[in-house]
């Protein structure tokens, strides 16, 4: 962002004391809560014992100084050779690679971080992290838009809510391995709709009506000027929760990206209880009676829903060109980008010889021989992918699925994850070797 930073700090810098002083209310709730439910060993520096109500009392004073130093306009800020560094970092194969091993992190990792005094200082390093990111203009810029306000806050919520469930799941989990019952059948006391269930609700629509006003005041709703034909808005985004989609139509023709890819989605989610033969884990959090349900469902939702909203919103600029989380939204970078057909590079590359091409005045029959001997690699690639890797599955990685589950259920099943995991594929293969179409057959508009 150009402009002088000193004036961007002083619009930034009550707003971000309050955000300081929040942090420290918090963490000083939390020192009360241990104080009130037990106070526990965390870990020893230096022969000290530190407790959770040591730890929490420290946080909270450390963010109570934070708060009046950002409120006179010198908040703590990431150093200039950070940034570059998180920017240059920074990519759709970074984030798409980076995202899954982070999930595969967290699942091996598991009865570590959902540990609440673990998850307790990670939310701060994270909440921490996210007030020096705000006080980089271009940073602010993307993350302080209205619009994209609510997005940070579902990405915060959608952590706890993880983070809630692996929790229960873990428990549930080292009591089952211990011969116990889970958390969900020991307290299973029912309660009465009136008064309990009502008031829950009465006290939850006050609390959200009360945020809503404070919101509605605080931000101005995002109104643009009327719609115009000849000024359209660049880059020029979808509703967030379509984000994900137009992300898609980055790598699929419309037809398949728009129609086909969200049909076999819903298609998939209909056929889940006809292909489910693991009848573990109902009606309980759980991840060991379930571990492949719990990872498929990971990957779909968080890999190929959320990481390419997040992409969408704050990483695509103008001219939908990827930017780094601190880098100035650039309307004039032009990035030069050359993607080739799976066949260009066969038939060009590999072969080094001119593309299939029919005779001029041939049949049509003629010519969609020609397309399908010029589309062969993509074509015999597809089918291989498709038809030869489930067999190869059910005597390797899938044996007890294919046992279990006959050969129906297991090429429905196997042929809609490898449908799940060519999106992935397909978004690497574009990102690193500027591969355009598997199949290209622009004559009838079809392509993959």
């Amino acid at each position: 962002m150009h402009g002088n930073h000193e004036v961007f700090l002083s619009r930034i810098q009550m707003g971000l004391g309050f955000y300081y002083l929040i942090l420290c209310i918090l963490n000083w709730s939390a020192a009360l809560m241990a104080w009130r439910s037990g106070i526990r060993p965390l870990f020893k520096l230096g022969g000290l014992t530190v407790s959770n109500l040591a730890l929490w009392m420290l946080l909270g004073a450390w963010f109570l100084i934070l708060a009046p130093i950002a409120m006179m306009g010198s908040p703590p800020e990431l150093p200039e050779a950070v940034k570059h560094l998180i920017n240059s970092l920074s990519g759709p194969v970074t984030l798409t690679v980076g995202s899954l091993a982070g999930m595969a992190f967290l699942f091996l990792f598991r009865n570590w971080w959902t540990k609440p005094a673990v998850a307790w200082v990670l939310l701060n390093l994270a909440m921490f992290g996210m007030g020096l990111a705000v006080t980089d203009a271009n940073f602010f810029e993307i993350v302080g838009k209205p619009d994209n306000v609510p997005i940070v806050g579902l990405v915060f919520l959608l952590g706890f809510f993880t983070w809630v469930a692996t929790y229960r799941a873990v428990i549930n989990d080292d009591r089952r391995r211990q011969g116990l019952p889970p958390m969900e059948k020991v307290d299973d006391e029912k309660v009465l709709v009136w008064p309990d269930l009502v008031y829950t609700e009465m006290i939850c629509m006050v609390a959200v009506t009360a945020l809503m006003l404070v919101w509605a005041l605080a931000l101005p709703a995002p109104l643009e000027e009327p719609a115009s034909s000849v000024k359209t808005p660049n880059p020029s985004k979808a509703p967030w929760y379509f984000l994900g989609l137009q992300e898609m139509l980055v790598y699929y023709d419309p037809w398949y990206a728009g129609v086909v890819l969200p049909s076999i989605v819903v298609f998939g989610l209909m056929a889940i209880p006809f292909l489910d033969f693991n009848k573990g884990g109902n009606g309980y959090y759980t991840i060991e009676e379930r571990k492949f349900s719990y990872i498929v469902f990971q990957i779909g939702f968080f890999e190929l829903w959320i990481v390419l909203i997040i992409l969408g919103t704050f990483l695509r600029g103008p001219n939908w060109n990827f930017f780094g989380p601190f880098e100035y939204w650039d309307a004039h970078k032009v990035l030069a980008q050359n993607n080739v057909d799976l066949s260009q590079y066969f038939w060009g590359g590999l072969l080094e010889r001119g593309m299939p091409k029919a005779p001029a005045g041939s049949s049509a029959g003629t010519e969609i021989l020609y397309i399908l001997w010029r589309e062969s690699p993509g074509i015999i690639l597809t089918l291989g992918y498709l038809l030869l890797l489930p067999p190869i599955m059910a005597v390797t990685v899938f044996r007890s699925f294919y046992a279990k589950m006959g050969l129906v259920r297991y090429m429905l099943m196997a042929n809609l994850l490898l449908l799940m995991a060519s999106l992935p594929l397909k978004m690497v293969l574009r990102w690193t070797v500027n591969l355009k179409y598997i199949i290209s057959i622009p004559e009838y508009f079809l392509n993959f």
